[in-house]
């Protein structure tokens, strides 16, 4: 396994473009992967940059190690990027020049069938990002009742047929593997709707057992307090989930959506955003690379102070 063929980077010159300000500042790539990004971000660095890179994924750690051997600027950190503030040294708060968070599953994760995150390959109910947490998709599938499905499949997967699913699965189950699962949903789901459907539940399932959205949440706050004045934080989502916390974070400094004025009725908000609207990919690089299709970057700057709101749409 390389780094050529662990991951293929996506929005890599949109992400860079946005996140890179000062070739001599401190960068954080808290979704690193087999280094793509990382390894972009440090071509637009001096010797006197620093990057950290964070994955709780030990086969992501132990390519992007390969990868950056011998270079000094770069730390790479074990853990969730959720928890960078913890994870980062102390003297990093209030320092760093920027954040890149790529949300995506890495090609890898998705070819390698005992990680359980494809239904289109057969493998053990696993889905689990990294190997610290106990949680995994078999342990969801076979244990929850049949309201804490339904409402899983349509809160994180927004599925219509969750429903009709969560008793087909109540029916079908125990499942060890991918295929039995598919197999469950499929019984119940007309054919030409089936891979849409199967999409949303695996993503659901990915997404409760990394914690996925408490963790993006988390970073987004925690992240922020990390960022000096004018540092750029850049996320790039993959699906509307991801996308509206980030679209509301960064232009209402919450979740929520709902604008809290200051007494001169400006917004206030700890960021700034960057990009006027939302970036997608190309069509060149969505036809090669297909994964990148559903992508979307946003991007923000922390304010100097609060104040005048710049919201994106």
């Amino acid at each position: 396994m390389t780094h050529v063929t662990y991951h293929k980077p996506v929005l890599l010159n949109e992400a860079i473009r946005f996140l890179v300000t000062d070739p001599h500042g401190i960068y954080v790539d808290g979704t690193l992967g087999g280094g793509g990004h990382s390894a972009r971000i440090l071509k637009g660095l001096s010797e006197k940059g620093r990057l950290y890179g964070i994955d709780q994924d030990d086969d992501a750690l132990r390519v992007a190690a390969e990868r950056f051997a011998g270079e000094d600027r770069v730390s790479l950190i074990r853990g969730n990027f959720g928890y960078m503030d913890v994870l980062l040294p102390k003297g990093a708060a209030g320092k760093l020049s920027g954040i890149l968070l790529d949300l995506g599953v890495s090609s890898h994760q998705i070819n390698e069938p005992e990680r359980g995150f494809s239904f289109q390959n057969d493998g053990p109910l696993d889905m689990r990002m990294g190997a610290m947490q106990d949680l995994t998709a078999a342990t969801i599938v076979n244990g929850y009742e049949y309201e804490e499905l339904r409402n899983l499949f349509f809160e994180f997967g927004e599925e219509r047929e969750s429903p009709r699913i969560a008793r087909a699965i109540i029916r079908d189950r125990p499942f060890e593997t991918t295929g039995q699962l598919r197999e469950s949903i499929a019984s119940v789901i007309p054919e030409r709707f089936q891979n849409k459907s199967l999409a949303r539940i695996f993503q659901a399932l990915r997404i409760a057992v990394n914690s996925e959205l408490s963790m993006l949440k988390r970073a987004l706050e925690k992240g922020t307090d990390l960022l000096r004045e004018e540092g750029r934080f850049v996320v790039i989502t993959y699906h509307s989930l991801e996308d509206r916390l980030c679209k509301n974070y960064f232009r209402y400094g919450n979740f929520e959506g709902k604008p809290v004025k200051d007494f001169y009725g400006n917004d206030i908000t700890p960021l700034q955003a960057v990009t006027k609207k939302v970036v997608t990919p190309s069509p060149g690089e969505v036809a090669d690379n297909p994964r990148a299709r559903s992508a979307k970057l946003r991007a923000a700057a922390r304010r100097a102070s609060t104040g005048n709101n710049g919201g994106a749409s």
